[in-house]
């Protein structure tokens, strides 16, 4: 039996999480957001008008939070 692999999540120095092989993520109130992208950009300095995806706002002010 081979087992699937779950999510995978990498933080970006700097930037946002790049989370491969989820199919949902919490939003911004809490209730899970549908993902149907093999990988996508996840906001960690809560700046993004499109939370909780990245929209680059990070680049433009303070660094991120380190996790």
């Amino acid at each position: 039996m081979t087992l699937e692999p779950g999510p995978r999540v990498t933080a970006c120095e700097d930037g946002p999480l790049l989370v491969r092989g989820a199919d949902q993520w919490p939003g911004p109130d809490g209730e899970p957001v549908r993902i149907d992208r093999p990988v996508v950009a996840v906001c960690r300095c809560l700046r993004s008008q499109r939370l909780p995806w990245c929209d680059g706002t990070h680049k433009f002010g303070a660094s991120s939070p380190k996790d």
